[in-house]
């Protein structure tokens, strides 16, 4: 089998993905920016080739890469790069060398357009916020007159949430418009809801393989536009109301042999047109693994490979693990630069030195959504998980 994984070096343990694959005796060939003597050890022997573009942004580039892998292996089989950021051009890419294991080109618009998003979820029977495509004020004034403030403001095809604002007046609103942005937006009825996520890797027949669950106390769009620290943290059991509309949703959307992590508010209170208190509605698929060290923690929760489950997936369409042991709750806490603390960053590693997994500066790249400062810990009770997380914060 031929693999060809883009940007196997960023995120910096993306090369696993490729470990897992050659473990399973796949030709494992990765496209990327860096030059091969960039790359790390590790990720240089997950790979059988690799070819340097000067731009991944740059499609012309990496349709050569990959019609240079072409001519000197042979048929490719799999595409892929397990990152939202590269989901469109993945499947351009698919459909271009008539390569069958993937989402084509002309079904990928469910995967990347909020508003596309809302027809599968109302398939699915499941209820999203109310939204209005951006055009002009008045529009918006008569959107808003129905649901009223605050709204959400978002790109309609976008990545993160540093584009993501809360309009709470006509002020604010008058100034969004003011500097419209060019890019299609979308507005949506703000929802008073924490945020859970349903996270795993399906089959090719959009059956779960792995499924697993995390909480996010305080919003992605909060962390970065008001610069909050940010922490989650895993489920040990998957809520079962969540689980039964997880699985709802992926039939709905068809996804077949991949990641996926789909988030949905729970409400903390009743919303007239929306539901009760505790329903749960649904915010936005992602087809990709959860962001940032969320794998990794995937794999401390129940002492796991993620990476190597995925590759089974790929090679034998099944997982090779035990589903039910799930002995941790694993916690991500991001600290911010410039915020003291109570304790310090030597006072964490000696308090927790039994519990801590990882603990990393994260890359600039990453820091306005995940932290500078990270620490993966992980307990046997969520009672101990928040407990981390309070004294964290203190």
């Amino acid at each position: 089998m031929n693999f060809i994984f883009i940007s196997p070096n960023f995120p910096k343990s993306y090369y696993l993905f490729c470990a897992a694959l050659k473990n399973n005796g796949v030709r494992t060939l990765g496209i990327g920016e860096d030059s091969l003597e960039q790359l790390s050890l590790q990720c240089k022997e997950a790979l059988d080739d690799y070819y340097q573009v000067q731009s991944l942004e740059d499609y012309n580039q990496v349709f050569k890469a990959v019609a240079f892998f072409s001519f000197k292996y042979g048929k490719i089989d799999w595409l892929e790069s397990n990152n939202e950021y590269w989901l469109s051009q993945d499947a351009r890419l698919r459909t271009d060398f008539n390569i069958q294991t993937g989402v084509q080109y002309q079904d990928i618009r469910p995967y990347k357009y909020k508003s596309e998003m809302k027809k599968y979820y109302r398939d699915a029977g499941v209820v999203t916020a109310r939204y209005h495509l951006v055009t002009n004020i008045e529009d918006a004034k008569t959107f808003i007159k129905e649901v009223g403030y605050p709204v959400i403001v978002k790109p309609d095809s976008g990545v993160g949430a540093s584009t993501t604002y809360r309009l709470s007046n006509n002020s604010e609103l008058n100034q969004f418009y003011k500097n419209l942005p060019k890019v299609q937006f979308i507005m949506e009825e703000f929802i008073d809801g924490e945020i859970i996520s349903y996270d795993g890797i399906c089959d090719n027949e959009s059956n779960i393989i792995y499924e697993t669950s995390h909480q996010f106390p305080n919003s992605i769009m909060d962390v970065v536009n008001e610069k909050k620290e940010i922490y989650y943290y895993s489920y040990k059991q998957i809520p079962p109301q969540l689980k039964e509309i997880g699985q709802r949703v992926l039939k709905s959307f068809n996804v077949k042999s991949r990641f996926f992590h789909c988030e949905y508010f729970r409400l903390l209170k009743d919303k007239a047109g929306i539901g009760k208190k505790g329903d749960y509605i649904a915010l936005e698929v992602n087809m990709r693994p959860p962001g940032g060290y969320t794998p990794d923690m995937m794999n401390f929760a129940s002492d796991i490979s993620v990476y190597q489950i995925w590759a089974d997936m790929v090679c034998y369409n099944k997982g090779l693990f035990d589903p039910d042991n799930r002995p941790y709750v694993c916690v991500y806490y991001g600290r911010r630069d410039g915020i003291e603390h109570k304790l310090s960053h030597t006072d964490i590693l000696k308090k927790y030195k039994e519990q801590l997994c990882m603990c990393e500066r994260m890359p600039g790249i990453l820091a306005d959504a995940m932290g500078n400062q990270m620490y993966t810990a992980r307990f046997d009770t969520t009672k101990k998980a928040i407990q981390f997380i309070r004294a964290l914060q203190q």
